[in-house]
């Protein structure tokens, strides 16, 4: 009783407490269903959603479950002075930063419907978007023990593109992914981000050499490697 359907909504620019309370709601009620379903018959049963949101969020520094505070290089009156929102949060991972110019992504994804290997599941989110910068005659590619996608893996100095953390219950996952577009990249100097000391973070329109890239076609061409990734079929539905 796989369930491939992904209702896919693009929030837009949403604060991040709202969209972290979102997709707490979405989670918890596949969860639930999932355990009303073991109560039943088999005929009984009804398959479990999936859900894909697309956001950007005002800027924010997220940190994760392992992460550490010294990673954060502003004090509390400094983050209020540049209005920089700060979060603990549950994933996995280290100190990310969200803001303007991003393509955030949080499959709220119940793996029962596709694999249960959260290993996999990562390398697909990884290669979407890999496949999206290769759209963009850029090669993107993996560094060993540092989630996320990264370009140049082979030099000295690899600049991540896109940060990943996840956090999975019961098979079911959300957070996600942070994909630089169009971003003030300044940003990032007020962390180390993800934790990582000797490589450099970078962006889509810094990487291709150009002032601004269209973020919407940028959408449309990670979600159709999403989809394809996951073999799945997007529900397209951009309210709540």
């Amino acid at each position: 009783m796989q369930n491939k359907m992904i209702h896919f909504r693009d929030l837009g620019r949403i604060a991040y407490k709202e969209a972290w309370d979102y997709q707490s709601e979405l989670l918890a009620g596949i969860v639930a269903r999932k355990v009303q379903n073991r109560e039943v018959e088999e005929g009984e049963k009804v398959p479990t959603d999936n859900y894909l949101l697309f956001c950007e969020h005002p800027h924010v520094y997220t940190l994760g479950k392992s992460g550490d505070m010294a990673n954060v290089l502003l004090s509390e009156a400094e983050l209020k002075e540049k209005k920089i929102e700060f979060f603990k949060i549950n994933r996995g991972g280290d100190i990310t930063y969200h803001g303007p110019g991003q393509i955030v992504g949080y499959p709220i994804l119940d793996l029962d419907n596709f694999f249960t290997d959260i290993h996999k599941y990562l390398r697909l989110l990884e290669e979407a978007i890999i496949l999206t910068l290769a759209d963009y005659g850029l090669k993107g590619g993996r560094i060993e023990k540092a989630t996320g996608v990264w370009v140049d893996v082979d030099s000295e100095k690899p600049r991540k593109i896109c940060a990943m953390g996840i956090r999975a219950s019961r098979w079911v996952t959300m957070h996600g992914w942070a994909f630089n577009v169009n971003v003030d990249m300044a940003y990032f100097d007020y962390i180390v981000p993800c934790g990582i000391v000797d490589k450099g973070v970078t962006s889509l329109n810094r990487e291709l050499g150009v002032e601004w890239v269209d973020v919407g076609e940028v959408k449309e061409r990670l979600l159709g490697h999403f989809m394809g990734l996951f073999e799945a079929e997007a529900i397209s539905n951009d309210k709540k």
